[in-house]
């Protein structure tokens, strides 16, 4: 059975200092490395946000609303965020501890400024493809790992999409760092996750397979 290591959104914004700080954020980037040095896998896979600076997820593209308001957005409930990621920029890039390899693939996310995409999947209308699943189906990955920023949002996304598309889907707990806007989002996330079809274990499980 082929397997993905899907490392989400590992990017300065969100990492120690970044403009969306996730709080220990940085604690996954040895976790991850681990796991890739290992060779278990057999494709890396990297989401990044790419967000133009004009999109309509920033707070400071609309009037009189702060940071952590929710809006509708084409009949989408947002919340609105700090600028991060913004296309070409150094919050843009993935952290530089975190070392992919030399043969890995990158599919961004959040391009259209009308919508947001917490998914590596999807963005959020559930219909524009990012061509992640497609990819997999390609190359006939059956099985995913699912580790990065942030559990209670990109990641949740991205594993409960995979496990409705068909794919086997594991979400690497040591590896995954919250948000947590409201205390126990997190916890949350995994409980939704859980029911979504998605097994939750740790990196130590998957080493110790080899």
């Amino acid at each position: 059975m082929k397997k993905a290591l899907i490392v989400v959104d590992v990017q300065n914004d969100f990492c120690e200092g970044g403009a969306l700080e996730v709080k220990n954020g940085n604690e996954v980037i040895p976790v991850i490395n681990k796991l890739i040095e290992s060779n278990i896998f057999d494709f890396i896979i990297a989401t990044q946000d790419w967000h133009p600076r004009n999109h309509k997820s920033f707070a400071s593209n609309h009037k009189n609303k702060k940071v952590y308001d929710e809006i509708k957005l084409n009949g989408i409930t947002q919340v609105l965020w700090p600028d991060h990621c913004i296309q070409r920029t150094k919050g843009a890039k993935f952290h530089n501890e975190l070392n992919l390899g030399n043969n890995y693939f990158v599919f961004k996310k959040g391009k259209n400024p009308e919508i947001d995409s917490y998914s590596g999947f999807y963005e959020n209308d559930h219909k524009t493809s990012t061509g992640l699943k497609e990819f997999l189906r390609k190359h006939k990955i059956e099985e995913v790992y699912i580790t990065g920023l942030a559990t209670d949002y990109c990641v949740k996304f991205t594993a409960i999409d995979a496990a409705k598309e068909g794919f086997k889907t594991l979400v690497v707990k040591d590896a995954v760092r919250g948000v947590n806007i409201t205390k126990n989002d997190s916890q949350l996330a995994f409980e939704e996750m859980k029911k979504n079809g998605c097994k939750i274990l740790s990196s130590k499980q998957i080493l110790n397979k080899k």
